[in-house]
């Protein structure tokens, strides 16, 4: 967007108008989120679950027995956390890990997790009126894990994820009680 300052007084006036025009209630609630990519995809979470980003270590210790999707844990200041490796736990082929690579620590009641994603992109804010029903996504991605697809004014796609279920929060959960 122009830098405001800098314009002549009558395209100022208009830049102004426009931003008087938009309809705040009819965007309907507003939703930010947390996007990353996986593969080519972008994919969001509701930015309250996320407790913060770190770089992939270099050693992430296994556990035996686990299914594919778990890298294993992580000691993050004298917490351990378990890792998942996003592109299979959807449904993914896997993916090598770069530079950009980054653990996304997530915080959902009293469960912690992290998620690997090649590269964190931005916080984004979307509304309600952005929003549509996930019911059209190609079968490479689990579809069950998807609440929304967001369609920003940049017109990308973003898929919007269903951490509890993805995660089986809730049987976890019932299991811990």
């Amino acid at each position: 967007m122009a830098d405001v300052q800098n314009l002549d007084p009558v395209k100022k006036q208009e830049v102004n108008q426009d931003f008087r025009d938009i309809d705040m209630e009819a965007l309907g609630e507003e939703h930010i989120n947390l996007v990353f990519k996986l593969g080519n995809e972008n994919f969001g979470v509701d930015v309250n679950m996320v407790r913060e980003i770190v770089r992939v270590p270099s050693f992430i210790t296994r556990v035996p027995n686990a299914p594919a999707y778990i890298r294993g844990v992580i000691n993050l200041r004298g917490t351990i956390v378990p890792v998942f490796d996003m592109h299979l736990k959807i449904g993914m082929a896997g993916h090598p890990l770069t530079d950009e690579a980054r653990i996304v620590v997530i915080a959902v009641n009293e469960v912690t997790f992290g998620m690997i994603v090649n590269s964190v992109r931005e916080v984004l804010t979307i509304y309600d009126s952005q929003l549509e029903v996930a019911t059209k996504l190609s079968s490479a991605i689990d579809r069950r894990y998807v609440l929304w697809v967001a369609k920003p004014a940049d017109d990308r796609l973003i898929l919007l994820l269903d951490v509890s279920n993805l995660f089986e929060l809730d049987q976890i959960l019932e299991d811990s009680e």
